[in-house]
């Protein structure tokens, strides 16, 4: 992985071609033009470019004129599909083509296939960040890009004007990988959290009093994600197992049997539960709950 360690910037400020004019692309497109970066924008309803042509930006007609204005094209649009509406008929040769649509592994491999096939430079980028971070150097906003190396280090300065760059692999598809693996993780603390909240709902519980407890319980769970990285690749899940899955089974009754009387469905704990027994009844009971990846993994197989 490259991290994005403040690039040096240019000596005069890279055009910028933006396809999509929608919250998102219109917050890169305003930073962009606050560093002083020439910009052509176009998106497929023309009106919502209007604000950002009162700024400064050039509006093109058509999608084929924006390409043909500068050799670094960014697409921010809907899905890929769009992406592939947006481009059909335009002259990619020579371009540098960064597409921060979101889409899948699989979609970033093939775009960046057709993207080559016609001529372009292809880095796809998956964005960690909601349009008001985007600019806020302190937001923590950041872009996973993979695929091409030569186009990540030649636009490093300007690419990292939005938000924070950080480089992930030659594959076309790890950026979306890392974005979607670290959105579903995101999802997964959010079913918890609602979980919790829940489970208080109904009770003489302040929601503002139990977040603090809930905030610090969580952060001091995070450094498992570590121990179960170390764990994945050594191969090892049972040495200095603290709280084995055995354990951790034999208690999800109290969970269960809690939910239950707290009146709160356990539809978004079960899932996890079921697959904890599931390893036990393996007989892997002495294990942490590593292993519960490698079920995935073969889940997903079979």
């Amino acid at each position: 992985m490259t991290d994005n360690t403040a690039p040096a910037a240019p000596a005069s400020p890279t055009p910028v071609t933006l396809l999509g004019t929608g919250a998102m692309g219109t917050a890169l497109a305003r930073a962009w033009l606050a560093a002083g970066h020439p910009l052509t924008v176009w998106n497929r309803t023309p009106a919502r470019t209007a604000p950002l042509a009162a700024e400064g930006a050039a509006v093109a007609a058509g999608a084929g004129d924006a390409v043909a204005a500068s050799r670094l094209v960014v697409v921010c649009l809907l899905d890929d599909a769009s992406v592939g509406e947006a481009l059909d008929g335009a002259d990619l040769s020579g371009r540098d083509l960064v597409n921060l649509t979101t889409g899948t592994p699989g979609q970033g491999r093939a775009r960046a296939a057709w993207a080559t096939s016609r001529g372009a430079r292809y880095l796809d980028g998956g964005i960690l960040a909601v349009p008001p971070m985007i600019g806020d150097a302190e937001s923590g906003a950041h872009v996973l890009y993979s695929g091409s190396r030569a186009v990540f280090e030649e636009h490093r300065a300007t690419l990292a004007v939005p938000a924070g760059t950080r480089y992930v692999g030659e594959d076309p598809g790890f950026a979306a990988l890392h974005d979607v693996a670290l959105l579903s993780a995101m999802y997964g603390m959010f079913a918890g959290v609602a979980h919790a909240f829940a489970l208080i709902r109904r009770e003489d519980v302040a929601p503002k009093d139990f977040a603090p407890l809930l905030v610090s319980w969580l952060s001091a769970m995070s450094p498992t994600v570590h121990e179960t990285a170390e764990r994945l690749e050594s191969g090892d899940y049972t040495e200095g197992v603290v709280s084995h899955l055995a354990m951790q089974v034999a208690g999800t009754t109290t969970l269960l049997r809690t939910a239950e009387e707290q009146g709160v469905s356990a539809k978004l704990l079960t899932p996890y539960l079921d697959l904890m027994a599931r390893r036990v009844a393996d007989g892997h009971g002495d294990e942490d709950g590593a292993g519960l990846i490698d079920l995935l993994v073969r889940a997903a197989r079979a």
